[in-house]
């Protein structure tokens, strides 16, 4: 019988605060078996550019700190490869990556083939026995191709790799950042496959799940838990005889392993240094408002409409957090403002359906909905900031008939015409605004941020100027 002890995290999203507690965790797991017995993955979504460590250091901080807790591979997640060009992300994974990254259904779009710096896939040996590493993410096309990436099917990857690593290898596992409903159809719909580690979806499976002859595992996010699997394989039988899997909570006043903090701290300072760097200098305050106009939402709009050569902006408040004094603006300060790593987009909607959104950003359940996933690190929804539109409102009247007449430059808003509109990748994916995921010949702008089109406006002072204007009139209000 040969035995093999499995660690694993997933979707850290650089909170390196856990790192520490989650190398010592695994140095002591590691103390107990023979080294040559443990294997340690991770399953993709460990690099977030909301990190002063990650931003600063082009994700340097997160593979030092991989390296240091002692990983032997991983799988590129969307926050990997989604929010770095992959010239950058070659450069840093070449340069400090001490282990390999897997991505399996993931191509140089030019050449069709896997850059030099990504396995399709790989072969380890621990305990005597060879195991083949599949590593697969989700499947976003129309925004890798902007990227130059080609991303393929995920679950005919999986078979292909199976398929080839089967005749060579005693175990396979997966390392899926897919999701539970895609790790279980793996599960259900392939076979040969032994181990399916998950993320994506930050679910946690306090016990494994079992489909076929499968075994699910997965940790949960941010490093609030690590995995950790312990089976039995049975050469003659070819098959795992034993298998427990459990997650590890990492507590607030668990052990720490003071060298990968030495090593955090040591980024913290690289990142800070390389975040100082001067944006912009402010002339006056920028006031921010989640639930009214304010002239920062009003500028961050004006920008994205601008920069995506559109009729009308649209952006929610809720993407900005705190208002700017006025002097020294630095990347650092944008980096806190505005966090998450948005995309701008250019997409056609009809007049309904602005009206729509509008009428909706006017009521208090969106404006303070929660938001979860694809991208956003705020805390609300917020009010719609708009550009290129005026939009008279009567906040005395019954939900969706505030909105008394809007105006597209002089003209008033047509319901039937389709307008061309600049605004984030967000709600096009349905969250926010139901009514904006409706719209047609979406354009998504990669590899910029909204930050970066926020940077640009900040130095512009006429732009500044005019984010002071008003966009909404309520006449309900005295002296409108």
């Amino acid at each position: 019988m040969r035995r093999l002890l499995i660690l694993h995290t997933n979707d850290l999203h650089s909170h390196f605060e856990m790192m520490p507690k989650i190398s010592a965790y695994f140095n002591r797991a590691r103390s107990q078996w023979p080294s040559d017995q443990v294997l340690t993955l991770d399953i993709g979504d460990h690099m977030d550019r909301m990190s002063p460590e990650t931003e600063g250091t082009n994700a340097i901080a997160n593979l030092e700190i991989m390296n240091a807790t002692g990983y032997d591979a991983m799988v590129l997640g969307n926050n990997e490869g989604l929010t770095f060009t992959p010239d950058i992300l070659g450069e840093v994974v070449k340069a400090h990556a001490d282990f390999p990254i897997v991505g399996s259904n993931i191509y140089e779009k030019a050449t069709d083939t896997t850059p030099d710096w990504l396995l399709p896939s790989c072969i380890l040996e621990k305990s005597g026995l060879k195991i083949g590493l599949i590593g697969v993410t989700a499947a976003y096309p129309a925004y890798y191709e902007l990227l130059g990436w080609q991303v393929t099917d995920p679950i005919e990857a999986v078979k292909k790799h199976t398929e080839l690593l089967l005749p060579q290898t005693d175990l396979i596992v997966v390392m899926s950042h897919l999701g539970l409903p895609m790790d279980r159809r793996i599960a259900e719909e392939l076979e040969g496959i032994d181990v399916i580690l998950g993320g994506h979806t930050h679910h946690v499976l306090e016990e494994p799940l079992l489909i076929g002859g499968t075994y699910l595992a997965a940790a949960g996010k941010f490093g609030q838990y690590a995995g950790h699997i312990e089976l039995a394989y049975d050469p003659a039988q070819r098959r795992i005889a034993e298998f427990k899997s459990r997650v590890v909570p990492m507590t607030a006043d668990g052990e720490e392993d003071s060298s990968v903090a030495a090593l955090l701290e040591r980024f913290r300072i690289a990142g800070a240094a390389a975040l100082d760097e001067e944006v912009a200098q402010l002339r006056e305050p920028l006031r921010l408002d989640w639930y009214g106009e304010s002239p920062l939402g009003n500028l961050l709009a004006a920008g994205i409409r601008r920069w995506t050569s559109a009729d009308i902006g649209l952006v929610n408040s809720g993407q900005l957090l705190q208002s700017l004094k006025e002097g020294r603006l630095t990347r650092g300060r944008l980096l806190e403002i505005c966090p998450g790593p948005i995309n701008p987009c250019r997409v056609l909607l009809s007049g309904a359906d602005l009206r729509q959104a509008l009428e909706e950003s006017l009521l208090r359940e969106f404006m303070e909905k929660p938001i979860r996933g694809l991208g956003f690190r705020g805390e609300v929804l917020g009010v719609l900031s708009v550009d290129g539109i005026t939009v008279r409102v009567d906040s005395s009247r019954a939900p969706y008939e505030r909105v008394i007449a809007v105006y597209v430059g002089d003209e008033p808003l047509d319901p039937g015409r389709d307008y061309t509109v600049g605004t984030i990748d967000m709600f096009t994916f349905g969250s926010g605004y139901l009514s904006l995921s409706r719209g047609k010949d979406v354009v998504y702008m990669l590899p910029e941020f909204i930050r970066d089109i926020l940077a640009r406006e900040l130095r512009d002072h006429e732009a500044v100027a005019a984010s002071h204007s008003a966009r909404f009139t309520d006449i309900s209000l005295p002296g409108e």
